[in-house]
């Protein structure tokens, strides 16, 4: 980061908004906080931030529709906050595009790890496009520019991605024609042990090949190698 990173820490809990501003403010960036919804809006009227750490489980307006009113008007990387035994919300969240998510309790270094995978992402956003096509590799219908963090479809248009799904286009770059199964996929791409419950690598993949199939009901790009994984066909 070549500036401390602003976030704002969205929680009903007061404990943990001042645990992690605490521990975020040590390490360099620059932290702000709010109960909810409300005054999350006021903060964002005064102040541009670049990620947001959001709880899920709020009175009154809940994580997911804080989620999705950031997703429609602010450009921002969000981590979701969730309890362990939430995985429906935590897998509509990751659908409405949320860059990562932690489960409560959570030890504050791993927080601090999720925060700089999403602001290395946003700092990727910042980097001006390149003539060089060298480093861009194509997926079906658009190329991924590894050094930019940028997807562009064959207009030459940005493709808006998340920090983990730009993860794990570069983790099928980097190994073409390979079946990955989700266990290698969630640790090359999100430094994360797989649990039968873990959905987040299928919920990407599917969002992913929305943007780069050219028909997403019939993948060629990226296969479902039935029993083993997935695919990154560079051939087609």
């Amino acid at each position: 980061m070549t500036e401390p990173q602003h976030i704002l820490v969205v929680d009903d809990d007061s404990d943990v908004r001042w645990m992690v501003r605490k521990y975020l403010s040590k390490h360099g960036f620059n932290v702000d906080a709010a109960d909810g919804g409300a005054q999350m809006r006021q903060q964002f009227d005064k102040q541009e931030y670049d990620i947001v750490i959001l709880d899920i489980t709020m009175p009154g307006e809940d994580g997911l529709t804080l989620a999705r009113y950031l997703r429609e008007n602010y450009s921002v990387g969000i981590i979701m906050l969730t309890a362990s035994a939430e995985v429906v919300d935590r897998v509509i969240g990751l659908e409405m595009g949320a860059d990562d998510y932690m489960t409560k309790p959570f030890e504050p270094r791993e927080l601090l790890a999720r925060v700089k995978s999403v602001a290395r992402r946003l700092g990727g956003l910042s980097v001006a496009k390149s003539g060089n096509t060298d480093d861009r590799v194509q997926f079906g219908q658009c190329s991924l520019d590894i050094e930019a963090h940028r997807l562009y479809d064959t207009d030459g248009h940005e493709v808006a991605i998340t920090n983990m799904e730009y993860d794990l286009l570069k983790a099928f770059a980097e190994n073409p024609d390979k079946v990955l199964n989700r266990d290698k996929l969630l640790n090359l791409a999100h430094n994360r042990e797989w649990d039968p419950y873990d959905r987040s690598i299928d919920i990407r993949i599917a969002r992913l090949r929305r943007k780069i199939e050219p028909d997403p009901a019939k993948p060629r790009v990226i296969k479902t190698i039935r029993g083993a994984g997935y695919m990154f066909v560079s051939s087609e």
